[in-house]
């Protein structure tokens, strides 16, 4: 008796060539491996021999030439290195994006339109009459002229007041966002990986601000001992480290980084899987990784109460189920007026997404 296997029929899948479909696995292992190049070659090896991904006619030495010859990779470094180019990285972004927000349902809400006619950049296809105050700019002069010549006939053609026509543009609500990650230990412990999601998230989120929102803002804020940031080119080689978790020095760089921004519109994401243990007071570290430690919450509470005072609402992203982590982050949420969801890590990039493009049709004033 023959059995059959069927899977969904993807027609993009046929028209892939042996590399592009080579170049798709290799992107997100360079995820998994923090963009070291000779690891993730070593796992395509293994897959290789397991699923035979390659045959006689293209080899994997076939998909190395190529990936050189198309620059994706570069082996001219002085220790004869190989290493990954600006280009992978963008495609690493690029791919990010296409699983997390290519799996969202398309939707007309969160095209950072506001519903308030005025100076903008996006020509609005209605049109009013002439109103006093109105600019030179404004003018729809295709719809006045024929305005006058109906009005008044083409032998005694004049314009008047009368004839005017005004296109109006519509504003569009820029936002400057800082996405904090926690790189603490226990972003890897118990088995998990929880700092490759967030770090796809970042990467899709990173892709989508500047192809789709180029007038927006995004910081990447990691926080574990310390806080510093990050370019958006560094996040594929982003590791955790043997850290505590200082909640506190990130808020703080995050509040430093917005109050420079001029956008009215502001906001706070941080991806956590744990309550704050440290924090740092002169040039001691203050820890404690046992339970909730008061002194290092009400710290972390002030800071949420300054950023509701500045309009910065903070969304807190807790990847762990723990019931006393979750009454931590429900008691920061609501002294910050902010919102919070407890998110497994095959949902934290629909979450964040759907968070952020409902976010943009809100404005602060």
């Amino acid at each position: 008796m023959h059995s059959f296997l069927f899977s969904k029929y993807d027609p993009n899948e046929q028209d892939k060539s042996p590399f592009e479909a080579l170049l798709d696995l290799f992107l997100q292992l360079l995820t998994y491996t923090n963009g070291d190049f000779n690891e993730a070659m070593q796992w395509m090896n293994e897959l290789d021999k397991e699923y035979k991904l390659t045959n006689n006619e293209y080899g994997m030495g076939d998909f190395i030439d190529d990936l050189k010859a198309k620059g994706y990779i570069d082996d001219k470094h002085e220790k004869g290195e190989i290493k990954i180019t600006p280009k992978t990285e963008q495609g690493i972004r690029k791919k990010s994006l296409e699983e997390i927000f290519g799996k969202l349902k398309k939707t007309k809400s969160g095209n950072h339109q506001t519903f308030k006619p005025g100076g903008g950049d996006e020509i609005n296809p209605e049109t009013r009459p002439f109103q006093f105050g109105d600019t030179m700019e404004q003018i729809d002069f295709t719809n006045s002229i024929r305005n006058a010549q109906i009005n008044h006939g083409i032998d005694s053609f004049k314009m008047q007041e009368d004839d005017l026509e005004i296109r109006e543009t519509d504003f569009k609500s820029q936002t400057s966002t800082v996405l904090m990650i926690d790189i603490s230990h226990s972003m890897i412990l118990y088995g998990e990986d929880r700092i490759t999601p967030a770090k796809k998230v970042a990467m899709a989120l990173s892709e989508l601000i500047k192809t789709k929102y180029p007038k927006d803002t995004l910081d990447v804020v990691v926080f574990g001992n310390d806080a510093w940031t990050i370019e958006i080119k560094d996040l594929p080689y982003l590791q955790v480290g043997p850290y505590h978790t200082n909640t506190v020095a990130g808020l703080e760089l995050a509040m430093d980084i917005l109050r420079k921004r001029r956008n009215p519109n502001k906001q706070i994401f941080m991806i956590t899987d744990g309550k704050p243990t440290c924090l740092k007071i002169g040039k001691r570290y203050y820890k404690n990784s046992w339970g909730v430690d008061r002194k290092i919450l009400n710290r972390c509470m002030s800071l949420a109460t300054q950023c509701k005072k500045l309009k910065i609402p903070i969304t807190t992203f807790m990847i762990a189920s723990d019931p006393y982590l979750q009454r931590f982050v429900q008691e920061f949420t609501e002294t910050n007026n902010g919102k919070a969801f407890f998110a497994g890590l095959d949902k934290l990039g629909s979450f964040i997404f759907k968070d952020f493009e409902s976010g943009k049709r809100k404005t602060v004033y």
